[in-house]
């Protein structure tokens, strides 16, 4: 479900075609005043449309798709005022409910994804990739405003997991994944950043 790149489908679908006001698969409407609002796209050219881009005039504010066309919306992209791509937004049930939302690097590939959790639109848990592979994360499982857990990844697997029992904001307790598969539980009661290794 994550992509590895986030480039956008059109900055403007007005120049997915050569000639756009003979375009028998591109349909522009308008608001009562004659303003631009959506711009309704065939993409496959089957007939049905699966693109709406939302407009105001000729700036382009977001795009949504329904690629598979089931009647649910799977991309959502996120335009600034530069009509540059500032985020994909994603259903990670495929209901069509955006629930993620991913950002790009410079060179397009994904940087970070923040995930509502709960699904009520408040992000609680962020992402983070390097070279397309995802190398920590940082959850507020109960949704106080703090980091309750961090993750640290290893080659695209999990490395450690720090829990934070205490509710101050800081890791006491942590879990130390070696790559045979092992497991040491570590501890940091002051919250120091100092972590030992319990007694077994």
């Amino acid at each position: 479900m994550t992509p590895r790149r986030l480039l956008p489908v059109c900055l403007l679908l007005l120049s997915c075609s050569p000639n756009p006001a003979a375009d028998p698969f591109l349909r522009p409407v308008y608001d009562k005043a004659g303003k631009l609002e959506q711009l309704q796209y065939d993409s496959n050219k089957n007939g049905k449309v699966d693109t709406w881009s939302h407009m105001d005039g000729a700036r382009l504010l977001r795009i949504e798709i329904d690629k598979d066309e089931d009647g649910k919306i799977d991309r959502w992209e996120y335009y600034d005022a530069a009509q540059r791509l500032e985020k994909v937004g994603l259903s990670r049930a495929n209901d069509g409910k955006v629930d993620a939302w991913a950002y790009s690097t410079p060179d397009g590939a994904m940087g970070r994804l923040e995930i509502s959790t709960r699904r009520d639109g408040k992000v609680s848990r962020v992402e983070f990739f390097e070279a397309g592979r995802r190398v920590r994360a940082e959850e507020d499982g109960d949704e106080d405003g703090r980091v309750d857990k961090w993750e640290t990844y290893r080659d695209g697997s999990l490395a450690s997991v720090a829990l934070d029992s205490t509710r101050r904001g800081v890791p006491d307790r942590r879990l130390v994944y070696a790559p045979d598969g092992t497991v040491t539980v570590e501890t940091d009661p002051a919250g120091t950043g100092s972590f030992k290794p319990t007694r077994q």
